[in-house]
């Protein structure tokens, strides 16, 4: 992979995943769409990645569709469109299912698409100054393809105010509705999403594969289900070469295999 849109970069067992539009303020376009899209598929499949930090160059997040997609779009047709909100579902689901843990770092400005991405992220830490917005009935438009991943985050209460006024709102109010989880100073932005990367280290890496999995299971399943399921998971995780590590050096007092 040679993305343009895109700086991939490594430091040990974490990977970042910068936006790299500057000049649009890391807006979407179909290429950002698809370098995305293909490199959460390729850091899925990385046994040596444990971690990914997704975050946006200069002082911007990301600041939705980039105008000239846009322009684009309004000769599509119908089908066209479709075929266009599919892929970036797809770019949004890639993110979102993806085995490895997810840390939005926020660096500024987030609006339009750009807040499908953070409610895409596992764990999300923002800088104080950045603003939020589900900008898209200002264009006529509705925030219909983030909504299958924002929704489930901030509710149905927060949806029906924020998706109908396009309102502005700050990251305390997003730490309020579940979007963001740390609010912290431009200068401890990198400090703070190092530990939250650190924490998820000292875990067993299939167990937190696992446990990311399982959270969007049980919340989909009956109760008598999710009852059912959970039993069997754990059953299984728990008799798992993981889970025998994990728990023979709890009991021997000694770290675990995963940790140096």
């Amino acid at each position: 992979m040679d993305p343009t849109c895109l700086k991939l970069t490594r430091a040990g067992a974490v990977a970042t995943v910068t936006l790299d539009r500057p000049a649009v303020r890391n807006a979407f376009d179909d290429a950002l769409i698809a370098e995305l899209t293909a490199a959460f598929g390729e850091l899925a499949g990385d046994a040596s990645v444990r971690a990914i930090v997704l975050t946006g160059a200069g002082p911007v997040f990301c600041a939705g569709a980039d105008v000239n997609w846009m322009k684009r779009s309004i000769s599509y047709t119908k089908d066209q469109n479709k075929t266009d909100a599919l892929k970036m579902s797809g770019m949004f689901r890639a993110i979102d299912e993806c085995p490895k843990p997810v840390l939005g770092r926020v660096n500024g400005l987030c609006f339009g698409g750009g807040m499908g991405l953070v409610a895409c992220c596992d764990v999300v830490v923002s800088v104080d100054t950045a603003q939020f917005a589900f900008t898209e009935v200002k264009l006529g438009i509705v925030p219909a393809v983030i909504s299958a991943y924002v929704a489930p985050k901030i509710g149905a209460s927060a949806a029906r105010r924020y998706f109908l006024t396009a309102e502005t709102f700050g990251p305390e109010e997003a730490r309020r509705l579940g979007l963001v989880h740390e609010v912290v100073t431009a200068d401890r932005l990198d400090a703070k999403v190092g530990e939250v990367a650190a924490a998820i280290l000292k875990n067993g890496p299939e167990a937190v594969a696992t446990a990311k999995a399982l959270i969007p299971q049980v919340l989909a399943k009956p109760r008598p289900d999710a009852i059912e399921f959970t039993a069997s998971l754990i059953s299984r995780v728990r008799t798992s070469p993981e889970g025998q590590e994990g728990l023979g050096a709890f009991l021997d007092k000694r770290k675990p295999s995963w940790l140096p």
